[in-house]
């Protein structure tokens, strides 16, 4: 049985001074680490009575990207940097200066020998999770938009079994790659989630901002925006699809009228019953939907703007991390 969206209710809220962009928790335990606006990573559990945050380490911009490869706590940020964190030893193991422009997803196979990272240098890295060696270079992604301006690399997910490696970028266009070999498999477009103002601002706004296969390894969703009227504020609406990927067909388009936004992160629930995105503009959202995404099963106001949340095994605790927010929900039946 799975976690049930019906029984969610929010059991703590802390207040944060300043953006919490990712979060990272370690398998049972209740060990959790989380990436912050000022530079900085700290361990804390929310969960806890009093919630104490540790500052642990440094980065020189936003730290963007968290991911747990065994013992191993991987850091990205704005400053193109990957950090390696023993959280057994409690200490840097590394640094490498491993993008040339901003990191925006650090994502680690279940198994924890591999880390991918993506950025808006429109490439996709490979590393050993344990000894932070380069492996692979994935290049599938434009580096200018259809209008001649940079483009973005938002998004990344392994499947479950590790064996191949979603990244979706600004334009809307997503890569599925064969880890093993690092080619690629197949290629999926989601043009509506991307935005392009050609009289006010010459600007555009939008993306594939997170991408989750389904448990089954069948079924790939995309979460970002629908199309915008104002660019200068997130006022479409939140959008899903979901493919079958390999056979590039695009089973699902789905917004919802209840709230307006960008869903920022995706995941499935174990059993692949259900899936959940969440985001936000001004306020935040989450979205559950059912196994397909044919339906929303529930729509919550989030606490803030929710830039990235985590599951525990049993997906029955939910952590969101956000706009000067970090909130515990539990959805026990």
């Amino acid at each position: 049985m799975s976690a049930n969206p019906d029984q969610l209710k929010l059991v703590k809220e802390h207040s944060r001074p300043l953006p919490t962009f990712c979060v990272a928790r370690a398998p049972e335990s209740n060990r959790v680490f989380f990436g912050s606006a000022d530079f900085k990573v700290y361990e804390g559990d929310p969960a806890a009575a009093k919630f104490e945050p540790k500052e642990l380490y440094g980065h020189e911009s936003y730290v963007t990207g968290l991911a747990l490869a065994d013992n191993m706590l991987v850091s990205g940020g704005y400053d193109g940097k990957l950090v390696w964190w023993d959280i057994k030893q409690n200490k840097q193991v590394r640094s490498t200066q491993a993008h040339t422009k901003w990191i925006r997803k650090v994502v680690a196979t279940r198994d924890g020998k591999l880390v991918a990272s993506v950025a808006d240098d429109m490439v996709c890295r490979l590393w050993e999770g344990n000894s932070g060696k380069m492996l692979k270079e994935l290049r599938g992604h434009q580096e200018q938009t259809p209008h001649q301006y940079p483009s973005m690399l938002y998004a990344a997910t392994f499947s479950s079994d590790g064996k191949h490696l979603a990244t979706g970028d600004k334009t809307g266009h997503i890569v599925v790659w064969d880890v093993d070999s690092g080619n690629q498999i197949n290629t999926l477009e989601a043009p509506v989630m991307y935005t392009w103002d050609p009289v006010q601002r010459r600007h555009s706004i939008g993306g594939i901002r997170t991408v989750a296969f389904s448990p089954n390894g069948k079924w790939l969703a995309a979460g970002g925006i629908g199309k915008i009227g104002n660019i200068d504020h997130l006022e479409g609406k939140p959008r899903l699809e979901v493919f079958e990927w390999a056979e590039g067909k695009k089973l699902l388009e789905s917004e919802t009228d209840k709230f307006k936004g960008i869903i920022n992160h995706i995941e499935w629930a174990p059993d692949g019953a259900w899936l959940v995105g969440a985001g936000g503009a001004a306020d935040g959202f989450m979205i559950f939907f059912d196994a397909k995404g044919k339906k929303a099963l529930r729509q919550e106001k989030g606490g803030s703007h929710i830039h990235a949340f985590v599951f525990d095994a049993s997906a029955e605790s939910l952590i969101t991390v956000g706009h000067n927010k970090i909130c515990v929900y539990e959805m026990k039946g």
